[in-house]
Parts: C-alpha cells; sequence; structure tokens
C-alpha cells in the first residue's frame, strides 16, 4: 500500500479494479479529477472516475479512498451511482492533462505531458504534485534526443495558451485496446473541444467503429469537423446501415457531397438503404449478409462465419440465393443456421439443409413486425426480400435495438443489478 510522501503516477493506476472493504468490486478506474488551486500549492485531486457494471462512470470522492497499491485501489464502500458529470473547474487526468503542451519555466522550452503523478500527506488530501513530459523541438516534432523524457515539479511547468488544440496521441495509444463501444462512452462523457481533438487522432477504421456506437448528434459533431474528403473516408469504413442512418441526420447538399466523394461501390450500398422510407426493414437492414450458392458445401459456409468483422449476428446464418451473389440476388432460396452447419457433414450442399420454416420478411415491412417476427420465433437476424423475392439485406436483432430503444438510453442512470 501507499504511504504518504510517495508518488504515483496516473498511467500506473488506470485499469485498476475498485474495491469496497469487504473485498467485493465495485468498478474499474479510468480517469481522475484534478482541481486548479492557488499558485503556492499544487492542484488537488478530488476524485476518482470509476466505471462500474453497465459501463457507466460514477464520480469517487478521495475522501472515500483508504488505499491505493498498483494493483488495486480500496475504498470506504458509500458510493453514490450517479452518473459522472463535469463540474466547474475540474479537470480529468488523461481526457484534459495528458498530452497537454506545458511551458517550462526554466526557459528550456515547451514539453507535452505524458503522465502525472499524485502524492498523499499526512492528513490524506491528494495532490497533483509533477509532470512526467517529453521535450518538443522547435516546429512542434518530438525531440529524438537522449534526455528527452524528464519529471518537472508541478511548479516548474505553465500550462500552455488556451487557444493551442490539445494532442490526443497519448490517450489514443493508452486505450487502443478499449472496445469500441466503451471507447465511445470514454468520448460521450469528454467536453466537445477534446472530442473533437481525440477523434481527429484516431485511424479511419477505429473512428468508424466509434462513431457506430455513439449518439447521432455526437456523431454529426465530429464528422462534420472534418474536411469532406476525410468524411467520406470514415463513411466508408462504416456498415452501410450505420452510414446511411448518420448521413440522414445532415443537409440533403451535404449527404450528397459526401456520397460522391466515396468509393461508388461503397456508396451503392449508402445508397439504396437511404431510398427506403423510415421506419421499415429496408431502412435499417444490413446489405451485406453472408450468402453462398445451393451448390456450395458446408466446409466453405463455416469458413465464411468464421471470419473476424462479422458480428455474432451476422454470422449466425447464411442466406442461400441463385447467382448474383450480391444484393440484390438472384431468386432467394432459403437460409441455413449456424447450428445446422456445425451438425452437417462438411460435404454437404447448402441446398440440402435449408430451413424450410424460416420465411423471409418483405423490404418494406414495418419494424413492428421485424420486432414481432424476432422475438416470436426466437431470431438473432432475419432475411430482407424484395417483391422481385430477391435478397436485399439481413435484419439483425442489434439492427433493432438501435432503432426501438429511445434517443437517450446511453444517458440512463438505472444501477446496474444482477
Amino acid at each position: 500500500m501507499t504511504t504518504p510522501g510517495s508518488t504515483i503516477f496516473v498511467a500506473r493506476l488506470l485499469g485498476l479494479d475498485v474495491f469496497d472493504p469487504f473485498g467485493d468490486r465495485i468498478g474499474r478506474l479510468r480517469d481522475i479529477v484534478v482541481v486548479n488551486r492557488s499558485q503556492s500549492r499544487p492542484p488537488a485531486i478530488v476524485g476518482l472516475v470509476v466505471e462500474v457494471p453497465g459501463k457507466k462512470r460514477i464520480f469517487m470522492p478521495m475522501t472515500r479512498v483508504t488505499a491505493i497499491d498498483t494493483e488495486q485501489i480500496i475504498t470506504s464502500g458509500l458510493v453514490n451511482f450517479r452518473r459522472f458529470e463535469q463540474r466547474g473547474a475540474e479537470q480529468l487526468a488523461v481526457a484534459d492533462l495528458f498530452d497537454r503542451r506545458v511551458t517550462l519555466r526554466d526557459g528550456s522550452g515547451d514539453a507535452t505531458v505524458e503522465d502525472i503523478g499524485i502524492r498523499s500527506d499526512r492528513s490524506g488530501d491528494w495532490s497533483a504534485v509533477s509532470f512526467y513530459v517529453r521535450r518538443v523541438v522547435p516546429g512542434g516534432r518530438l525531440s529524438l534526443r537522449r534526455g528527452e523524457k524528464l519529471i518537472v515539479d508541478w511548479d516548474e511547468a505553465l500550462q500552455g495558451s488556451a487557444v493551442e488544440p490539445q494532442g490526443a496521441t497519448h490517450f489514443v495509444a493508452t486505450h487502443e485496446d478499449m472496445k469500441a463501444a466503451d471507447f465511445a462512452e470514454a468520448l460521450h462523457e469528454m467536453t466537445e473541444k477534446r472530442r473533437l481533438e481525440v477523434a481527429a487522432e484516431l485511424q479511419d477504421e477505429r473512428l468508424a467503429d466509434v462513431l457506430q456506437e455513439l449518439p447521432d448528434d455526437h456523431q454529426v459533431e465530429i464528422l462534420t469537423s472534418f474536411d469532406n474528403e476525410r468524411a467520406a473516408h470514415v463513411l466508408e469504413e462504416m456498415d452501410p446501415d450505420d452510414a446511411a442512418d448518420l448521413l440522414n441526420e445532415l443537409p440533403d447538399e451535404q449527404k450528397e457531397a459526401l456520397l460522391e466523394l466515396m468509393e461508388p461501390e461503397e456508396a451503392k450500398d449508402v445508397r439504396r438503404l437511404l431510398s427506403y422510407e423510415e421506419g421499415t426493414a429496408g431502412s435499417i437492414m444490413t446489405p451485406l449478409p453472408v450468402i453462398m450458392g445451393p451448390e456450395g458445401t458446408v466446409a466453405e459456409a463455416l469458413a465464411l462465419v468464421r471470419k473476424e468483422e462479422l458480428s455474432p449476428a451476422l454470422a449466425s446464418l447464411v442466406c442461400v440465393a441463385r447467382p448474383p451473389l450480391e444484393t440484390p440476388t438472384g431468386r432467394f432460396i432459403g437460409v441455413v443456421h449456424i447450428q445446422q452447419l456445425l451438425r452437417t457433414a462438411p460435404p454437404e450442399n447448402m441446398g440440402n439443409i435449408i430451413d424450410s420454416g424460416l420465411e423471409p420478411i418483405s423490404d418494406m415491412a414495418p419494424l413492428s413486425q421485424v420486432a414481432r417476427i424476432l422475438a416470436t420465433y426466437n431470431l438473432t437476424a432475419i432475411p430482407v426480400v424484395n417483391e422481385q423475392n430477391r435478397l436485399v439485406g439481413l435484419v439483425t436483432i442489434d439492427d433493432l435495438l438501435d432503432h426501438l430503444l429511445p434517443e437517450d438510453w446511453r444517458e440512463h442512470d438505472e444501477r446496474w443489478t444482477s
């Protein structure tokens, strides 16, 4: 356990489990709340941001932290499960201070903050006492000289200009293994300025995955902060149904400009989804299901559904149709569920094991009908056909939930119960 006077660096604490006095896990540390005081006193650490089950982030005052070490954090166990909201002069160590450029008071130049050292005194109060920084050479490039990284006391660094953008390299690097939905939750809780800085740092493919997990207003906010060329590249990386939903939030002129900049094949799928009336199966379907001809074998089907990029719902069934085997296909024949694939000999033809009891749904069917069918037959996905009985897509349970849940479902503060 730490003792008064010993310094701990924040980056080493991120992700640690937080426990109550009885050893029950409360959640996981995601950030630390800092408040600046007078120039003669170091910034105060006033609390922790803890992610509790259900992916909600709550505030844990430092007065309830009884011990911290490199493996765990122990608290008094008195927890308010209200969602964390940043207030007034509060700053988050990771979200607001990491990657911030500072000027060193000794006149040796600028540096970028990579970590923050915190320490408790004998009264139990915590403060930010030092910065772990990397020097910056003139022109903005990071120095590659030996000794470029150093630890400076809090009063040896002056904060940089408020108008200078805060970098996000360190934040993105330390969260690269986080699931897209969890990364989106972290973005959702940032200020608009910080959210745009972090989004700009992400690679297009990663950003596309994260955008799909954000509320509509944040998706629009981020996409419209880019030039049209980059925005189009990000849309290309998104699932077509998610890209169509996002484009529907934009003015028609901007929507068309972005579609023109997208690769023709990518834009074609999105345009097809945009042609459907809102609230229909066609408007929410995924136009890229797993499709095979009836002569294909079980072995070939299993190879297709093993692909890492497929969601569990998409991989749950294989659609069988006559050529062409891209939507809209030739005549739709039926589907084969993954359980049937696992029970059948690999050389067997797909056309011989069709589920004759599962009927496709019309692309013009209302979402209420889609929901009833999925619920009645315990399905995770259902094929969608047009009036010529050509397969045009697949509605998965997650597609449906995205449209049935209230728009503010991410804001709900109900405590997770097991």
